[in-house]
């Protein structure tokens, strides 16, 4: 009995860390959102039943994100998709964003809530975190250089017409480029940030359940 109440502690322990990686998750990836998006609409709710170890839990989805119990809603009396699988196949289907290996799971429901349930594991994956993180970075670092290069116009059109204001113009282009200055540090800081935090919360999952597993 102890053993068992031990057992069922420790899993609301885990599932309230991969609860919080995947709200995490659905904020920092848009592909995620948008995946999760008809799903929540629908309140789909999908039983994962887990071998070794022996595991069965059940995700929910609404407005609030995706919430994880270990037993079935109390206004449903069955869930939407039931998946059947060995723990390390999940694992590899939401950390490699293969296709192929989402599509060995064993799954059952109707057929287009099992075809989003499938399309919002491969975007589950790594692959698509890095890839909407690196879009993200790259997008940030396009909007100094265009910034730069108006200000770039804007100066010589201030030096063509008015070549009296050619002090007040060089004033501001140095107060400009402290303020770039400022702006890139910024931005490196919270790219360390948000990287070291996905990264932590990828590692923190993956001990966990390797944990369980032996």
């Amino acid at each position: 009995m102890k053993r068992s109440t031990l057992s069922h502690s420790l899993l609301n322990i885990v599932l309230v860390f991969i609860e919080s990686a995947l709200t995490l998750l659905l904020r920092l990836d848009p592909e995620l959102r948008k995946a999760a998006y008809p799903l929540a609409k629908q309140g789909t709710v999908v039983c994962l039943r887990l071998y070794l170890p022996h595991v069965q839990v059940f995700a929910t989805f609404s407005t609030k994100g995706i919430l994880l119990d270990a037993a079935l809603p109390p206004d449903r009396s069955e869930p939407d998709v039931i998946i059947n699988a060995y723990t390390i196949q999940v694992l590899n289907a939401i950390s490699t964003h293969d296709h192929e290996t989402t599509e060995k799971l064993q799954m059952r429901g109707e057929v287009t809530q099992v075809k989003l349930v499938k399309h919002f594991i491969t975007q589950v994956g790594l692959g698509s975190l890095i890839q909407g993180v690196m879009k993200r970075f790259k997008g940030e670092n396009k909007k100094p250089k265009s910034d730069a290069a108006e200000q770039a116009e804007k100066k010589n059109e201030y030096q063509l017409r008015i070549k009296e204001q050619q002090t007040q113009i060089s004033t501001l282009t140095i107060k400009n480029r402290e303020l770039e200055t400022t702006v890139k540090e910024l931005q490196s800081k919270q790219k360390v940030l948000t990287i070291a935090l996905v990264v932590t919360v990828i590692v923190a999952i993956i001990v966990i359940v390797a944990i369980m597993v032996s």
